[in-house]
């Protein structure tokens, strides 16, 4: 029997811990810009140190991810919410001893609360067949998806506000609170199903199995790196709007350019909804050609930097610049990128092997955090063009090299039928 308390539970708790796990990140580089005022570091010191803190928060994901597969096929994933959240305010007390003992204990501090993501994350999606009829997997997923972006919206916000206004010692006693009453509610959740019959040993040995499996899958594989494209594509984007805004659109702040990343994320939390209305479970009919339409609008905003018609058009109030045609652009962008994702999230649950969906959901994670390492590649390139390749790569060709990637992803993405109708056919094989 499916528990009607824990899904707005589950809600609740994902809003608070992602808003929690982007406010922190705020709180430190706010630190960062401050100590660079102060002229404690220079500017190289800052970016390489900003540098490692993205870093940091893959590293769990990629090294740790059999481990979080275990533990959530092993115990309740209701528990691991919880351990998610628990880790995460360890992770919050260790960052809080900077104040008493300085600057050095944010990173380990920030690592051990990317700890407590990578095992949070296979909890908040896997539980979701547990707690829901499948007819609602697609719609949870963009509801979820929703949350998530907007905590990361306001969690960078607010944790910006706090570090500009407050002192240390208030930023930190507001994020142990957060994470708290995040806590708090993954512990008012009924408990879910375990599988004590899952063992560690085995477990990571077949993680191995489960994952060649996964991604050798006619159909499967493709879920997998379609997945993996879109986080491709959200961080090679994000990683670039500083170079892009800067150089290209002449925003006068680093907040002007952050907004960009607004635009884009209210595109895919309107690309998520709209996935929930159009599609069942199973439905990849359209992905390919939301694809499209994500290249399409990849080459546009590469476009920008050459064709002046998108700049024509600019608002500016108390020293906003406000480009409208741009903002159409990025939200477009965000729509069929929602729309691209939402359908392979609700896939692979519903068509993976049941008993092992949290190494599902670990293997995911593995492939969309190498993705946003392989597009932090992609970006090191081209930044690296002219000296590796004897030709420059502007920010806007930043875009079209993306562009390009993305096009032949998705024209190797072709989904074979199954999924709706429960096909075994092509679910991974279990390992015996």
């Amino acid at each position: 029997m499916k528990s009607t308390r824990n899904y707005p539970l589950l809600l609740a708790s994902q809003f608070l811990s992602a808003f929690g796990d982007n406010a922190i990140l705020a709180v430190i580089v706010g630190q960062l810009t401050a100590m660079k005022r102060a002229g404690a570091i220079d500017e190289p010191t800052l970016r390489g140190r900003s540098a490692m803190y993205t870093l940091l928060l893959f590293i769990p994901f990629i090294v740790l991810a059999p481990l979080a597969g275990y533990l959530n096929d092993r115990f309740a994933k209701t528990t691991w919410l919880a351990g998610g959240n628990a880790v995460k305010l360890v992770g919050t007390f260790v960052c809080a001893l900077s104040i008493w003992f300085g600057y050095i204990w944010q990173a380990p501090g920030y690592f051990i609360v990317g700890i407590g993501s990578c095992f949070y994350g296979p909890a908040k999606y896997g539980i979701l067949p547990e707690i829901l009829p499948k007819e609602r997997l697609v719609k949870a997923n963009g509801t979820v998806e929703l949350l998530t972006l907007s905590s990361i919206i306001l969690g960078s916000i607010a944790g910006s506000f706090m570090s500009d206004r407050w002192s240390l010692p208030a930023c930190y006693a507001v994020l142990v609170g957060i994470f708290g009453i995040s806590l708090a509610m993954n512990l008012a959740m009924h408990r879910s199903p375990e599988n004590p019959a899952t063992r560690l040993g085995a477990s990571v040995g077949e993680f191995g199995r489960h994952a060649v499996a996964l991604f050798t899958a006619p159909r499967l594989g493709r879920v997998l790196a379609g997945t993996a494209l879109f986080w491709v594509c959200g961080a090679a984007m994000k990683i670039n709007f500083q170079a892009w805004g800067l150089g290209v659109l002449n925003l006068p702040t680093n907040l002007q350019v952050s907004l960009l990343g607004l635009w884009l994320s209210v595109g895919v939390m309107v690309g998520s909804l709209l996935a929930g209305r159009f599609h069942k479970v199973g439905d990849l009919g359209w992905t390919r050609r939301y694809g499209v339409g994500l290249v399409l609008a990849l080459v546009l905003l590469g476009s920008v930097e050459w064709i002046g018609f998108w700049r024509a058009w600019v608002v500016v109030r108390n020293d906003l610049h406000f480009f409208p045609w741009v903002v159409c652009l990025l939200v477009a962008t965000g729509i069929a990128a929602g729309l691209f994702l939402i359908p392979l999230n609700a896939s692979l649950q519903s068509e993976s092997d049941s008993t092992k969906l949290g190494k599902t959901i670990a293997v995911q994670n593995l492939s969309d955090n190498l993705g946003m390492l392989f597009a932090g590649g992609i970006v090191l390139a081209c930044t690296k063009s002219e000296r590796w390749f004897g030709f420059p790569i502007s920010s806007g060709g930043v875009f079209l090299v993306l562009a390009g990637f993305v096009a032949m992803v998705v024209l190797w993405l072709r989904f074979p039928a199954g999924g709706a109708a429960g096909s075994e056919e092509h679910r991974p094989t279990q390992s015996r």
